[in-house]
């Protein structure tokens, strides 16, 4: 996924024809990669001179060069691995190969090999530092192209474009390359759906392989100061966007618990609401208890029993009340007068009824309390006393009923 994003994406290719007389050439084109598209940004071509480039790029633009013509050779030998010291013989005798940039293509069982001396290259890549570009890499002759040709109209056979002609066998390797001025392309050359003067394909395929870098291996001669550059802009460009990766992440986790902290925070606001009013409503209800239980023990003091309708329990007594029985008191919740003066304050026989009446006998007390026994309200009657008074002329008697 990352990998799109190590490309240099951004590149001009430009190349220069040397001509015999001293005099150049000069194609260019930029291209950009955006979103694995592939857009021609600017074409020029058939400038007099290097320095016109400063009219149609901006500075550090990076610079793929391609140089062919005069001070170039070119050979066609049998497929090399490598070029070394020892089979450098073979292309440039008794040349030293540290005097040269060389380029090794392979293709099929052939190496196309181009030296350029480093003095006459080197002429070239000041020129284009001193105008403010930054040269990342240095091809020879046409064969960047085939870092391209797939993507024109040329299906099978020979490339013929802008002087140059290459022979392809069926397998479309390079069979063998010559130039010659007055060739050209026999149809209108297109790079994909666009329409491609044929002098802009080796600056385009020059800044097509600088621009998909790392994806694409670049056919480029060997300097090592464009290598150790170009190794230093890559790393700086993969550094970047690991770096850039690794702070998305942080800013991403830092967002998710940004997030995180508010929900807590907020949850913990609604709780503490919650507590708040929890503890509100706890003191209420505390308050109302103690409320309740002064009004209880008000209407206790009062004689209040759960709204008991007293007159009734009276009704029910007298109604069973046997005819040789005289009621001299009845009362209801009685005052309790030894606990009063102990205390010092009032205090009732709560749930109690006290009768005191008269009688001749003691039976028709005995009937008339085996008759209040039966009422479903009576919990317990209990006979307290039984005395003869001498002013009524009959005994008299104290009854304690308690009720539910």
């Amino acid at each position: 996924m990352l990998r799109e994003h190590y490309r240099i994406g951004q590149a001009a290719g430009v190349s220069i024809h040397l001509l015999s007389g001293g005099e150049v050439v000069v194609h260019a084109c930029s291209v950009a990669v955006k979103n694995n598209k592939l857009d021609i940004d600017k074409k020029v071509t058939e400038l007099k001179s290097l320095d016109e480039l400063k009219k149609h790029f901006p500075q550090k633009t990076l610079i793929s060069l391609n140089l062919f013509g005069k001070g170039i050779l070119q050979k066609q030998v049998p497929k090399l691995e490598e070029i070394s010291a020892a089979n450098f013989a073979q292309i440039l005798p008794n040349a030293d190969p540290d005097d040269f940039y060389i380029q090794h293509f392979v293709s099929g069982e052939s190496s196309f090999v181009s030296v350029i001396r480093k003095v006459e290259a080197d002429k070239w890549l000041e020129a284009i530092k001193d105008m403010g570009f930054i040269p990342m890499v240095l091809s020879l002759g046409p064969f960047a192209v085939q870092n391209i040709v797939e993507q024109l109209n040329f299906y099978d056979g020979d490339v013929f474009f802008d002087g140059h002609h290459v022979k392809r066998n069926a397998a479309k390797e390079w069979t063998a390359y010559r130039y010659e001025a007055e060739l050209s392309a026999e149809f209108p050359l297109k790079a994909g759906a666009e329409v491609i003067d044929e002098r802009l394909l080796l600056p385009y395929a020059a800044a097509f392989q600088l621009a998909l870098l790392p994806d694409v291996e670049p056919i480029v001669a060997k300097a090592e100061e464009l290598e150790t550059q170009l190794d230093a802009y890559l790393s700086n460009k993969k550094l970047k966007v690991k770096g850039f990766l690794v702070l998305s992440v942080f800013f991403v986790l830092l967002l998710i618990n940004f997030l995180t902290l508010l929900w807590l925070n907020s949850s913990n606001a609604q709780l503490s609401r919650q507590i708040t009013a929890s503890a509100r409503n706890v003191s209420d209800i505390e308050g109302i208890s103690e409320q309740v239980k002064t009004k209880e023990a008000l209407l206790k003091t009062l004689g209040w029993d759960d709204g008991l309708n007293k007159g009734k329990l009276f009704d029910h007594l007298a109604s069973l009340l046997p005819g040789e029985i005289r009621l001299l008191e009845m009362s209801v919740n009685p005052l309790d007068a030894n606990s009063t003066r102990a205390k010092k304050s009032i205090s009732f026989f709560d749930g109690s009824v006290r009768v005191v009446g008269s009688s001749a006998s003691i039976l028709p007390v005995n009937e008339w309390m085996a008759r209040v026994k039966t009422l479903k309200w009576v919990k317990t009657v209990q006979m307290d006393s039984y005395a003869f008074n001498s002013e009524l002329g009959a005994g008299q008697f104290t009854i304690t009923i308690t009720y539910q």
